[in-house]
């Protein structure tokens, strides 16, 4: 994929092409320009793309750069997003649902955009979301890495590589929730909700292009799990090794790059 950005260093694990960016800010235009791209190409040759989104505060600078790209049919694009909680009030600025939408969402009006229900019925909601995901093949999945290795909220309690559901109801780790308090998006622990629905990881792999973004110091030992340790659910992300197409976009704080680029 075409960047105006280039990478301090790339390497590749398995098959998951790494790229190192000198800060979070280039990290975050670099995976947006490659989004902006696929994206057009892909609509050069289909009538339709369908991607997944990740509402996180480490998507931002992404999310932004995607916002601003030009020459992108966006009445043709169909969007999801891969998790929301359980339980929160409608107007809650938490609900996932509503960070897409203020990021971009109301910003780019996609075709169609698909929000799962967190305050429906967990079985009749997963049932809904699950019909959708099944209609057609998902070309495109934005994610990134929880501090626990999670993919969505595939935790290393409840992460299934063979999972049989598209999308499932879940508890969250403590860990996870904690991340939630240090991203800023919750002020303590016991706001943050204990259940969520997420799409499972069969599903966020089966897409054609995934692209991961994982910026920041608390992210740099999930990271290092991930390239590092063997392939398992006690670190969900490292299972990214095994997609035929997908890129890890990180700056140097979470790559734990600090020194002499030519050693890594």
């Amino acid at each position: 994929m075409v960047s105006s950005v280039k990478p301090l260093f790339t390497k590749q694990v398995d098959r998951l092409n790494v790229r190192v960016y000198a800060d979070r800010r280039e990290m975050g235009r670099a995976a947006g320009e490659a989004v902006a791209e696929r994206l057009r190409l892909l609509l050069k040759a289909q009538s339709e793309v369908r991607i997944v989104f990740a509402a996180a505060p480490s998507q931002l600078e992404m999310l932004d750069t995607l916002c601003q790209a030009e020459g992108i049919d966006w009445s043709r694009v169909t969007a999801f997003h891969m998790d929301e909680y359980i339980g929160l009030q409608e107007a809650s600025p938490q609900r996932f649902a509503h960070f897409l939408h203020r990021h971009l969402f109301d910003r780019v009006n996609p075709g169609t955009v698909h929000v799962i229900e967190g305050n429906r019925d967990p079985d009749a909601e997963c049932e809904r979301y699950a019909r959708l995901i099944r209609e057609k093949p998902l070309d495109i999945v934005c994610l990134g890495i929880g501090e626990n290795g999670h993919l969505a909220f595939n935790d290393p309690p409840v992460a299934d590589f063979e999972d049989p559901e598209v999308i499932k109801r879940v508890a969250l780790d403590p860990i996870c929730r904690r991340q939630q308090v240090n991203d800023g998006c919750f002020d303590d622990l016991e706001s943050v909700p204990t259940h969520a629905l997420t799409l499972t990881i069969p599903t966020l792999m089966s897409g054609r292009y995934l692209v991961c973004v994982v910026p920041g110091q608390n992210k740099r030992t999930a990271v290092a799990k991930t390239l590092n340790e063997p392939v398992s659910t006690s670190c969900p992300a490292s299972i990214l090794r095994y997609h035929p197409d997908c890129t890890l976009y990180l700056d140097l704080e979470s790559s734990g790059v600090t020194h002499d680029l030519s050693r890594h």
